[in-house]
């Protein structure tokens, strides 16, 4: 990922340790400030404080070619939380040492230093978040490397915790999502216990709680949510953009879903000159796929009965054209019907 990256420096020493260290992240976008040089990527400042409210905003990672004490005192009265705060990182001024102090996960600042200490021969880094110094599963980096959202922040303590002494977390998910939690890093057998949302006789009451989906739920617990969601229509002929797009509303509200999570729409090629779903694809700028016949049929899924085998003799409209259109081909939500449009829901 390219940051935009604020190198803070005190000194002359800090300074040609800046210069050195630009090289090593020509991919990212780096500006030094400092109280000597001006042009190009340097800025001249007075003192730490002036730059900090620019930097803390601004910028993505701050690397301070300074004592760990000063960064500590300058940096707290900006601290807010892991979710918002940048990534903070401290470099000696040989270039050897680098520690990742602050939003190592969710900002960036471990992997940034791992970045650092794979260019810079002999650099080490002095990583302290107890996941990697462990090589447990981190459920932030989970969700970031797979661009999904995170609501309840707070209470991934209680899972990371749980993981780090070795104990058991229940994990409330699909079955294509249980495999990318499998296959990341840290992933130890011992520490899970995996529940899918229809099977809910196997939910064990006393182990700490975490949901994968893209659902927004009612609850306190971590929670964990794929963002590319495809909604699969079907309207009776003539049907209106105005009730397209309310049926789609209200679909997302009843189901705990953001308007912004949906990717794509399908439909049924039969449905391809439906002027009110061209023109609701368009006004949302989303992407609008068909499937014709052999496409659904050769589906094995069973889906939910549908007036379109009667009349078109597939299996269905919504669902299994949201399912083909989605990455993970998970149908997490069952069509709902709305008046003359059906709505199903895949990731």
């Amino acid at each position: 990922m390219i940051m935009k990256i604020a190198i803070a420096t005190i000194n002359n020493p800090s300074l040609e340790a800046a210069k050195k260290l630009l090289p090593y992240l020509a991919e990212h976008e780096c500006h030094v400030f400092n109280k000597v040089q001006e042009g190009g990527v340097f800025f001249k400042f007075n003192k730490v404080d002036e730059i900090l409210p620019t930097a803390w905003s601004e910028y993505d990672a701050i690397i301070f070619l300074m004592a760990t004490g000063a960064v500590v005192r300058k940096i707290a009265p900006f601290l807010k939380d892991k979710a918002t705060d940048p990534a903070v990182l401290i470099m000696t001024l040989d270039l050897q040492r680098v520690i990742p102090l602050l939003s190592g996960h969710l900002g960036g600042a471990n992997e940034l230093a791992n970045e650092l200490t794979q260019k810079i021969k002999g650099c080490v880094n002095f990583v302290t978040t107890a996941t990697e110094q462990t090589k447990r599963l981190a459920f932030d980096m989970f969700a970031k490397k797979h661009n999904f959202a995170i609501t309840n922040l707070k209470s991934l303590a209680e899972i990371s915790n749980a993981i780090i002494n070795k104990k058991q977390v229940q994990v409330v998910t699909y079955p294509s999502l249980e495999k990318l939690v499998k296959e990341f890093e840290g992933y130890k057998e011992e520490n899970f216990v995996f529940c899918t949302p229809d099977n809910f006789e196997a939910f064990k009451d006393e182990l700490p709680t975490l949901y994968i989906t893209p659902q927004k739920l009612p609850n306190r617990a971590l929670q964990i949510h794929p963002q590319e969601i495809v909604l699969g229509l079907g309207m009776n002929r003539g049907t209106s953009k105005e009730e397209i797009a309310n049926s789609v509303k209200r679909f997302c509200y009843e189901h705990g879903l953001e308007l912004s999570q949906v990717k794509k729409i399908a439909s049924f090629e039969a449905k391809s000159d439906e002027v009110g779903l061209l023109e609701y694809a368009k006004e949302m700028q989303l992407p609008l796929e068909f499937f014709n016949e052999e496409d659904i049929n050769a589906l094995t899924q069973e889906f939910s009965p549908s007036q379109a085998t009667k009349f078109f003799n597939i299996k269905g409209v919504a669902e299994p054209a949201a399912l083909l259109a989605s990455e993970y081909k998970t149908l997490f939500l069952s069509k709902r019907i709305y008046g003359g449009v059906t709505v199903g829901a895949a990731f």
